[in-house]
C-alpha cells in the first residue's frame, strides 16, 4: 500500500509539473546556424527566390502570395505544409528585410506562431547564417508539450539550414 502511494504521488507530481510548464514557459526558443561556402549575395539571392523554397524544406507543398508589398515587409503567402501527412495551413509574414543582412518570418497556423529570424554575415568567400526561432503555442495543452519538443524543433531547423547549404553550394 505504501508503495502505492508512492508511486501515485510522483505520478500525480509529473502531471502537475506537465501542466504548469504551460502556465509557466509562454515561448520556445532556440537557434541554429550553418557556414556557407558561397558569397553573401549569392547566399542571400538563393534564400529569397522562392522557386528554391521548397528544394530544402521537403515539406512545403505549396507557396502562394496573398499579398506583397514594395520592400518585402509586410508581404503575406499562404503556405501548405505536409505536417506528418496532414496538410496544415500557414500564412507567412515577412516581419524584417535587409538585403545581404536580415530577413524575419512570422508563421501563423492553427496551432502555433512562430517567428524565424535570419541573419547573414560575411565571412570573407564564405557566408554565416544564424537562424533565431521562438514558438509559442495557441492553446494550452500545446503551450504544456513546446518546451519538451525544443530538442526537436532545435534538430529540425538545423537540418533545414544543412540541407540549405548543401543546395546552396552546388
Amino acid at each position: 500500500m505504501k508503495a502505492i502511494k508512492i508511486i501515485l504521488g510522483i505520478i500525480t507530481a509529473l502531471v502537475i509539473i506537465f501542466f504548469a510548464t504551460g502556465l509557466i514557459v509562454k515561448e520556445t526558443a532556440y537557434t541554429s546556424e550553418v557556414e556557407i561556402n558561397k558569397p553573401i549575395d549569392e547566399v542571400f539571392a538563393f534564400f529569397v527566390n522562392p522557386e528554391t523554397l521548397k528544394k530544402w524544406l521537403p515539406e512545403v507543398k505549396s507557396f502562394d502570395p496573398i499579398e506583397e508589398k514594395e520592400g518585402r515587409i509586410g508581404s503575406t503567402y499562404k503556405m501548405i505544409v505536409d505536417n506528418q501527412g496532414q496538410d496544415m495551413v500557414m500564412i507567412e509574414k515577412i516581419l524584417a528585410y535587409v538585403e545581404n543582412e536580415k530577413m524575419t518570418f512570422q508563421f501563423d497556423s492553427d496551432q502555433m506562431l512562430k517567428v524565424d529570424d535570419f541573419n547573414f554575415t560575411s565571412n570573407g568567400s564564405a557566408t554565416k547564417m544564424i537562424q533565431h526561432s521562438t514558438v509559442k503555442s495557441k492553446s494550452y495543452m500545446m503551450a504544456c508539450l513546446f518546451p519538451y519538443f525544443k530538442g526537436m524543433f532545435e534538430k529540425q531547423s538545423q537540418e533545414y539550414m544543412n540541407s540549405f547549404k548543401k543546395l546552396a553550394e552546388n
